[in-house]
């Protein structure tokens, strides 16, 4: 099946399903993307042309679909692409699968290159890109980033935290029946948020009424997927229903409702909560187990999300490979989401799985607020005790063994029945059928199983395994891990019977020595006549808050930014920040499949930066909620200039750089770990002082890019005559600075605002190694609503290629205190 062409047109941004000639019999078909010169209905509706003309607008301004006007436009412009299409194609056979015009204007249409060529030689066509593949990169972590006492009180307690503000969730869709999401759980009525004009698919999967109060929109968008042939119907499913559980675990822990007990294995883990759980959910599914996603589908959630009015956009998914190109700022995605982003939207995204190496960023813009993913001081652990007082640490949500009374451990590879052999079944010690044993060697006694790399592929599971005990009345399960996996990291799994999984190599060999030197054999047969070796697991049911943290995790990508496909650094930050993203309970859809160990649950345990990027999707909520008319920018500032740089002891956050034994390669946090440090939600709702930027800088930075006028006009429709083309990435207003290449001296400013009470602040600095730098004024005195400026030089004092970090810290009389993290790569002195 072929690709999908993106399409970009002169007309104003709409979304529509319409169907032309399907083109099957070309196999060299493809999906392309394309956008037209004239401006999208975001952009018509704040008075923006393709002329000389300079632009103003209003950055608080927020466009809302709240008129039928939105409806007729977007039709009449659907019908501008049909009639293009016609034009251009000449009778030629094609499929149109979506109409942008809200964000961007264009459309996404299966074509032969031959005809992605035509297309891009007619004058209303701005650029035509081929489609890509994308892909998915609690009950405690409210309390460990202090919102029960800190934050959810200053406004109503968790009644009200995050009330009227919508988040638009890009994932795998949702279980509409989970009561995380149901809108009764409470005396206090959920309120219908007025500026939302989303609706819910009713299908029969997704039936009517799966909607409420605080699941307020439900789409899902496949055309893409459906068109290349990848849509598995039977287990993806054509709705807004989660089929995955990615989507259902995102959403609940940005937003859903508090004190849900987690039942998992027919074990109570506490009570869930999201970060904000008043606030309402809008679901755009364009993601799928069995494939991924595609990014005409992803870009046609997004604008449709921006026209439907949420507030915030979650998207805990990265592309497969780095955007080719000039700069990886000039991809679909990004495009659409900076005009979200001037449509007064937040963007938060997933930094992506790809750590720990450097660059290995998936999230590059700096209109997107960037997460990785840091652990919480939470850790569930069991171990086994041998009889030979060894004690063994394991992983496993699983009860334990009877307290003081030992039981015999048996291989399953000498539990076999006389018909098994490992000649015939070489995988039999991964105990996935239990008719392959004998039940009197195993009854009473500890199970030994092999936990292989086919556990790891899915060809072999955990549920297996302990259905195949019970079976055979084993009194727990031992998981040893085979030599041949190595580095595998292990999440606690659920067990519903006593059992632990070794997850460390040589740990499993030294119970497999104890176990081999205890057994007993006849001298001349043999053959086993005794199983000597005993042992008693410890439960791993209760969780205890003992350990560091948190600490950067050693899949979280990292910075420096690539700022293209030659790996360039960018002069920009990434990630943004660091959350909770390890080991995180949430909801989870009973037919999701994405975790084998919690198929058939409703909640689930994940590790990754897509389940870091929800909690400050949530925690904006809060800070959206009580500050209504901060710009996405100036939440952004809110969350970085607060973080914190500490972990819970006082020591600086350190950060894991091995995939293997993480815990024994660490070493402090710099800011391409962490950005400006861990979330400190309490502080991000009181800043004191702000960073604004707005589009217009935005699009002076892109202008600002060699050899980019053409490109930005094709992926915007605007000249770049309307904007400061001297704007570099270093020069725009963000909270962090970051110089890619300092040739001996560079000056840069930083504008603040304030939005607290006066104050008289003290700037304090420490500069990167091999670079001086002064920052002026070093005091001043902020009336609330006024603006200062700071000017930063750095001065180089050596040759050197190796990146280094400084910080500036702005230290407030009113208890305000903000950080600045910096960051020199290449020096010339």
């Amino acid at each position: 099946m072929g690709n999908l062409y993106w399409v970009y047109l002169v007309l104003p941004f709409c979304f529509g399903l319409v169907l032309n000639t399907l083109s099957q019999e070309n196999s060299d078909s493809d999906v392309y993307i394309v956008t037209l010169k004239q401006a999208p209905l975001s952009l018509s509706y704040q008075g923006f042309n393709n002329g000389s003309t300079s632009v103003r607008l209003n950055k608080l301004y927020k466009p809302r679909n709240d008129s039928r006007s939105h409806q007729r436009s977007s039709s009449y412009i659907s019908r501008v692409h049909d009639s293009l299409l016609k034009k251009a194609l000449k009778g030629e056979k094609y499929m149109k699968l979506y109409s942008y015009h809200y964000l961007i204007n264009g459309f996404s249409v299966l074509i032969t290159p031959q005809q992605a060529d035509m297309l891009s030689r007619r004058q209303e066509v701005a650029n035509v890109v081929l489609d890509f593949p994308v892909r998915t990169a609690t009950t405690y972590t409210p309390q460990f980033l202090g919102l029960p006492k800190g934050v959810w009180p200053r406004d109503g307690g968790y009644e009200t935290a995050g009330e009227g503000i919508v988040i638009g969730f890009i994932d795998t869709g949702i279980d509409p029946t989970h009561s995380s999401f149901a809108d009764d759980v409470s005396d206090h009525k959920y309120p219908i948020p007025d500026h939302f004009s989303g609706i819910c698919e009713v299908t029969r999967d997704f039936p009517s009424g799966s909607c409420n109060r605080k699941l307020v929109g439900a789409r899902h968008f496949a055309a893409s997927a459906i068109t290349r042939g990848v849509f598995n119907s039977s287990q993806d499913y054509a709705s807004p229903l989660d089929g995955d559980g990615h989507g259902t675990h995102t959403a609940s822990v940005a937003a859903g409702n508090h004190g849900i007990p987690v039942m998992v294995a027919g074990n109570y883990f506490g009570n869930a909560s999201g970060m904000a759980p008043r606030s309402h959910i809008a679901v755009y599914k364009a993601l799928y187990k069995s494939f991924g996603g595609f990014a005409a589908d992803v870009v046609a959630a997004i604008d449709q999300a921006a026209q439907d009015g949420v507030d915030i956009i979650s998207l805990s998914i990265t592309p497969n490979r780095r955007p080719p190109g000039i700069a990886t700022f000039f991809n679909p995605i990004d495009m659409a989401l900076l005009s979200a982003v001037k449509s007064g939207i937040f963007i938060v995204q997933a930094a992506g799985n790809t750590g720990p190496s450097p660059k290995s960023m998936s999230s590059f813009s700096p209109w997107i607020f960037t997460v990785g993913a840091a652990s919480h001081d939470r850790v569930y652990s069991n171990s086994i005790i041998l009889g030979n007082n060894v004690t063994i640490p394991g992983v496993g949500l699983a009860p334990g063994t009877c307290s003081n009374e030992m039981y015999t451990l048996i291989s399953a590879v000498h539990a076999l029945s006389n018909e098994t052999t490992l000649a015939n079944d070489m995988y039999a010690g991964e105990c996935q059928d239990p008719s392959n044993f004998d039940r009197e060697f195993i009854q009473g006694n500890l199970l030994i199983c092999s936990y292989s790399i086919r556990f790891v592929l899915g060809l072999s599971t955990v549920k297996r395994a302990l259905q195949t005990a019970k079976n055979l009345s084993a009194a727990g399960v031992v998981f040893c891990m085979d030599p041949f996996v190595i580095g595998f990291q292990l999440n606690p799994t659920p067990l519903n019977m006593p059992g632990i999984i070794i997850p460390s190599t040589n740990d499993s060999k030294i119970l497999l020595q104890y176990y081999n030197s205890s057994l007993e054999r006849d001298g001349f047969t043999k053959k086993i006549v005794r199983f000597g070796a005993v042992a008693s697991i410890s439960g791993g049911l209760e969780a205890n808050y003992s350990v560091s943290a948190p600490k950067v995790m050693y899949y979280s990508a990292r910075g420096p930014d690539p700022e293209d496909g030659f790996l360039d650094n960018a002069d920009i930050m990434k990630p943004n920040l660091v959350a909770p993203g390890n080991s995180i309970w949430a909801a989870w859809s009973t037919l999701g499949m994405e975790s084998v160990e919690f198929q058939g649950e409703s909640f689930a345990m994940m590790s990754g930066t897509s389940m870091a990027a929800p909690h400050i999707a949530g925690l904006a909520a809060l800070i959206k909620q009580k500050f209504p008319h901060f710009s996405p920018a100036a939440i952004a500032s809110a969350l970085s200039t607060t973080a914190s740089l500490y972990d819970k002891n006082g020591s600086p956050i350190m950060a894991q750089r091995a995939y293997t034994n993480p815990d024994l390669n660490q070493s402090p946090a710099t800011p391409f770990d962490m950005g400006n440090g861990f979330v400190n939600a309490s502080s991000a709702l009181d800043p004191g002082l702000i960073f604004e930027s707005t589009y217009e800088d935005y699009m002076s930075f892109l202008c600002g890019i060699n050899g980019s006028i053409p490109i930005v006009f094709n992926h915007t429709g605007q000249n770049c005559q309307l904007y400061n083309s001297t704007v570099t990435a270093a020069d725009l207003n963000l909270p962090s600075i970051t110089i890619a290449r300092l040739n001996r001296s560079q000056t840069v400013g930083r504008s603040l605002t304030n939005i607290a009470g006066n104050e008289s602040y003290r700037v304090d600095w420490t500069a990167p190694f091999g670079v001086s730098m002064n920052v002026t004024p070093a005091h001043f005195f902020i009336a609330m609503g006024e603006k200062q400026v700071l000017n930063i030089t750095f001065n180089a004092m050596t040759n050197d290629s190796t990146a280094s970090f400084g910080r500036i810290g702005l230290v407030g009389n009113g208890g305000h205190n903000l950080n600045i993290p910096l960051s020199v790569i290449v020096k010339l002195y």
